[in-house]
């Protein structure tokens, strides 16, 4: 996350929060805290700034631009109009960034006490996942049946997913040095700097050496990521990796594949392994 990230999201904020935030962020690196747990976190603090200065708010008494005067309320109408506007689940992770901010505050002794001290967590429905059966499996992955670039990749990042269990960011961010084809062991960089190594079965194995095979004869093939786009030498993001999984909005183009039944199989099999 660069300067105009931060700028960008303190758009329209008091400099007072725009300053804070800035100063956060620099903590947040020097704790080693991933780019995109940094970016929810300060996400959800610029979300909170800009509706209490916004006019409209129930809560705006116009005391809002200095953060020393959030109470408890307001947040508490913050987080109402997060579960109205968004989810009770997007209104949870907002209340932990919320927790981790005031907290800091509090270290820095920009604030007397903690808003956030007696505000309750939004309760979450819990949602039972689904588990496919082989043939399914089988369905999923005929979707990359072939020997096109992007077939081998597809097939190696689905499988991959339904082998580990992993988070789709988890896979998307690996790079070729996690794989040890060798051991066939994957490094896996996991939430929180948590890492792990988890064996890869014969048929993941076949699958992802295949493509190695296949990556290091494209253009980007010394790029340290792992995954490549299948035009320009430039890395698939974890966004790239998300779309191949969701139905495709345009089957017409050449080198663009349908994967329809990838959203609907492959993610509740790998969220099912890891409860």
């Amino acid at each position: 996350m660069t300067v105009a990230d931060i700028r960008q999201l303190a758009a329209g904020l008091p400099d007072a929060w725009a300053g804070l935030l800035r100063d956060w962020d620099r903590s947040l690196r020097a704790g080693n805290y991933p780019a995109t747990t940094r970016y929810n976190y300060l996400l959800a603090a610029a979300q909170l700034g800009r509706y209490l200065n916004d006019p409209q708010s129930a809560t705006n008494d116009g005391s809002c631009a200095d953060v020393s005067a959030v109470t408890k309320l307001q947040v508490e109408d913050f987080q109402a109009w997060m579960i109205v506007t968004r989810s009770a689940s997007t209104a949870l992770n907002k209340h932990k960034a919320l927790q981790q901010f005031f907290r800091w505050l509090l270290d820095e002794e920009e604030i007397a006490q903690d808003p956030m001290a007696r505000v309750r967590q939004p309760k979450t429905a819990k949602k039972l996942v689904p588990v496919i059966g082989d043939g399914e499996t089988k369905l999923v992955l005929q979707t990359c049946e072939g020997k096109h670039f992007i077939d081998l990749r597809d097939e190696a990042i689905i499988r991959m997913l339904s082998n580990t269990g992993a988070r789709l960011s988890e896979i998307a961010d690996l790079g070729v040095d996690d794989v040890d084809l060798d051991t066939d062991v994957v490094h896996i960089h996991g939430k929180g700097a948590k890492d792990r190594r988890v064996r890869l079965g014969p048929k993941t194995a076949r699958a992802v050496s295949r493509y190695v095979r296949a990556r290091s004869r494209r253009k980007g093939a010394d790029l340290p990521e792992l995954w490549l786009a299948e035009r320009g030498g430039v890395p698939l993001a974890a966004n790239g990796v998300k779309i191949m999984l969701a139905p495709s909005r345009s089957q017409g183009r050449r080198g663009e594949r349908a994967r329809a039944p990838v959203a609907a199989y492959v993610r509740p099999r790998v969220e099912a392994r890891r409860r």
